[in-house]
């Protein structure tokens, strides 16, 4: 990474900072994942949410069963249809996860200095002498003095809702630990994660095929996040799977949660479609000091390499809270200003208090830290690593980006069949949004003919700036009537939603013949 520049445009004089946000009807570039789940799954709810910015839905597959995330998926189509507004489904797996499951639900009160044992021996009742995790190897893979981290929020320090235990020493398959803080551990299931030691656990479980292969597969799900993805073996497994489910254009999120994970993180970027810098274990697994550094120089990477980036525990406050704390906010800030395409909140909507207004905040956040975005930077750093000489596609999505700069356009406009224009203009960071125009395509193999486009369409909704729509299939790519007629489209469509009004200019990337060109078009009455 480079050193010496501001990742935010000077000045930010203090009037600006004394002056009220106002927040235009331009829409949102960075992207909110929302977690759907017993706060969040009713239709009013999840219509809220969508109209408060969330453009994905998360569905956690680590707790609770099909059925219960297919009524939640019922909801949220009918919630997509009441507002008509586009919204993706991201299928996230379990994976190497270790949990403790509490059958009975009774709160379990562990305190400081206290011994507990860890067993895995699934018959026992988890209490504050005993708790049953879904591991027979957690003997081997300790050592005395090794930290173990069990509870909500994997202790974030600022609730009593997850406990810091220590390996004293193991009897036989069994575990003691000394309890080092007191907590209160609340719920059906407590994740567990133990800091910096492999899980001799499949990445891609047997449990995640049968998942992916009856829900994933049902509901064609645009996203899959690989939870605990430590190699690149294990995105190309997850790969050849979902292509024996028919789910061949099912995009895959790397889910980097582990030390193991951020070892081989550049290998892994380059298989997956995108990464989720999932901070909740690796601010475990790291040294509290690191945490920024790993943020920074993966999400640069994600950037030169023109994939998303989502940062999840951003709020975790305001799962009881109405308001994030000062700390909260800013790191909220400071993750739209190192380049993240998405938030991903995960207990604040899936169980928190405040699922609604937490997206609220948190796309205000995101609005405030766009304005001051350095986009001159960003750019400069994308430029410089693609090199020269640049493709045609490349230089033409850049140059579209330039002239919107340029010329102070309101938007950019790019026709699509497969995401790939809107993904390379996205690239180089625009500060005006992206409306990707997709055109669909009929589709043939040896039994029927299908259409495709709406996959495509909500796949780029993870994609910082990207806003698409769907437009006719009459509408071609090249063509002087059909591409006026697409072109007119989505200038009405823009004005209608209030994203654009008379006098405003808009950059429009479209094909003609083989070749990409940029144009400006002026809006008129």
């Amino acid at each position: 990474m480079q050193g010496g520049h501001l990742a935010f445009e000077e000045p930010v004089r203090l009037s600006s900072v004394l002056t009220p946000s106002t927040f235009s009807s331009i829409p949102l570039l960075t992207k909110i994942v929302g977690t759907l789940g017993p706060r969040s799954r009713s239709v009013e709810t999840i219509e809220a949410c969508l109209q408060a910015g969330m453009s994905v839905a998360r569905f956690d597959f680590s707790w609770l069963d099909g059925d219960y995330h297919q009524e939640t998926l019922e909801n949220l189509r009918i919630a997509v249809k009441n507002v008509k507004k586009l919204c993706a489904v991201m299928l996230d797996t379990m994976g190497a996860e270790l949990q403790v499951c509490n059958a009975t639900g009774n709160p379990i009160k562990l305190k400081a200095d206290d011994h507990v044992t860890i067993t895995p021996d699934a018959s026992k009742i988890p209490s504050a002498e005993v708790l049953p995790v879904n591991y027979d190897g957690l003997a081997e893979s300790v050592k005395k003095g090794d930290s173990i981290f069990l509870g909500q929020y994997l202790s974030t320090g600022i609730e009593s809702t997850s406990v810091w235990l220590e390996v004293l020493e193991t009897r036989g398959p069994d575990v003691i630990c000394l309890v080092k803080n007191s907590a209160t551990l609340a719920g059906s299931i407590f994740p567990m994660h133990m800091s910096q030691v492999r899980v001799k656990l499949p990445t891609l479980t047997e449990m995640d095929k049968q998942v992916i292969s009856n829900w994933g597969s049902r509901n064609k799900v645009e996203f899959i996040a690989l939870s605990y993805t430590r190699h690149v073996e294990d995105v190309r497994e997850l790969r050849a799977f979902l292509k024996t489910q028919n789910l061949n254009e099912t995009q895959i999120f790397a889910k980097v949660e582990t030390l193991e994970g951020l070892k081989h993180f550049d290998e892994i970027l380059q298989e997956a479609d995108g990464v989720i810098l999932s901070r909740g274990n690796l601010g475990v697994d790291l040294p509290p000091e690191k945490v920024f550094l790993f943020q920074k120089s993966a999400v640069h990477r994600c950037n030169m390499a023109g994939k998303p980036a989502i940062i999840t525990r951003v709020v975790d406050s305001m799962t009881e809270n109405l308001r994030p704390t000062r700390a909260e906010a800013t790191d909220v800030a400071n993750a739209v200003l190192d380049g993240a395409d998405g938030i991903l909140l995960g207990p604040e909507t899936l169980c928190g208090l405040y699922p609604i207004e937490a997206i609220q905040i948190v796309g205000k956040i995101c609005a405030e830290a766009e304005s001051v975005y350095n986009q001159s930077l960003h750019f400069k750093r994308i430029a410089k690593h693609v090199g020269e000489p640049m493709s045609h596609a490349e230089s033409v999505a850049s140059s579209a980006v330039r002239t919107a700069v340029n010329v102070n356009a309101a938007m950019i406009v790019a026709f699509t069949s497969t995401g790939g224009a809107p993904r390379l203009i996205a690239k180089y960071r625009p500060p005006v949004p992206v409306l990707a125009v997709v055109i669909p395509r009929l589709k043939t193999n040896s039994l029927k003919w299908t259409l495709t486009g709406t996959l495509q369409a909500r796949q780029l909704l993870s994609v910082r700036g990207v806003h698409p729509i769907l437009s006719s299939p009459n509408v071609a790519t090249s063509g002087g009537s059909s591409e006026d007629w697409g072109l007119k489209f989505a200038l009405n469509h823009c004005k209608s939603m209030g994203w654009l009004k008379h006098n405003d200019r808009v950059v429009v990337f479209q094909k003609i013949g083989d070749s990409s060109v940029a144009k400006i078009v002026e809006l008129q009455d």
